[in-house]
């Protein structure tokens, strides 16, 4: 039997495995991006409390109503409890976020003159923020990279055994490892794309997957065209099939127009 390649991987060898796999991400997905509306980092960090255990697609139909209603920290400090509740109850859980975002605005208020701030140390003591949170805001609102471990993030570079951990915190001190820090906030985004679109959990489209040459978990879903290419998600999925190599005419159209999740 042939030694696994990544058995046999020694540490600089990952490391230009993964900055190979990242500039295939670069250029699978150019158009990855932070997918929740914005304008402001107060507006991101709501919307990223909102997220939880919710499609961005839905949090992107409720934010315009509530940030036209809370333009600032201290309008969600003084918010009516019920009022704000039915604002985002499509998002789920809504008794919880409220709570989250009342909170988040008190403690804008009380500790930054309701300004969100721009270091990951101050973030995470707020209400509602948590590492990954904080990271959002961080590359997406301020410009300072960061990595952001959601549950597609884990999920791919344990597959592409960047990483055995499975804490968040050291899965993100893993990947800082092997890849520049200018390319974390887009690595996240391209990561996160890849795996909404491409690198599914429990089937993952690797008959058509540009990353098939350099990932250890190749065969984990169907490697067949055909069979692949009915896998593939999003706006870009015939796109993507084209960069794997395979017949366009293979995706179905609704995959085209299928909520990615």
């Amino acid at each position: 039997m042939t030694p696994s390649p990544v058995r046999t991987e020694t540490d600089l060898g990952r490391k230009r495995r993964a900055r190979r796999m990242a500039r295939l991400l670069a250029e699978t997905h150019p158009d990855a991006h932070c997918e929740l509306d914005h304008d402001t980092p107060l507006q991101l960090a709501v919307a990223t409390i909102l997220s939880a255990q919710c499609t961005d697609k839905r949090v992107n139909e409720v934010t315009p109503k509530l940030f036209a209603r809370y333009p600032t920290a201290a309008d969600y400090a003084g918010a009516d409890r019920g009022e704000l509740e039915e604002l985002i109850r499509p998002t789920g859980f809504f008794r919880n976020k409220a709570d989250s975002l009342i909170r988040l605005g008190q403690g804008l208020v009380e500790r930054h003159d309701g300004e969100v701030p721009g270091r990951l140390v101050e973030l995470v003591k707020l209400p509602g923020i948590g590492r990954k949170t904080a990271n959002v805001i961080l590359g997406n609102a301020f410009d300072v990279p960061g990595i952001t471990v959601d549950t597609h993030f884990q999920r791919l570079v344990r597959r592409w055994a960047w990483t055995d951990e499975s804490d968040p915190v050291k899965i993100e001190h893993a990947i800082g490892a092997l890849i520049e820090r200018r390319d974390w906030t887009m690595l996240s985004h391209r990561v996160i794309f890849h795996g909404r679109r491409v690198c599914h959990a429990r089937k993952p489209a690797c008959g058509a997957c540009t990353l098939a040459p350099l990932c250890p978990s190749y065969g984990t879903g169907p490697t067949e065209a055909a069979a692949a290419a009915k896998l593939l998600k999003g706006p870009r999925a015939r796109e993507l099939a084209v960069q794997a190599g395979v017949d366009p005419e293979l995706v179905p159209a609704q995959a085209v127009v299928a909520e990615v999740p």
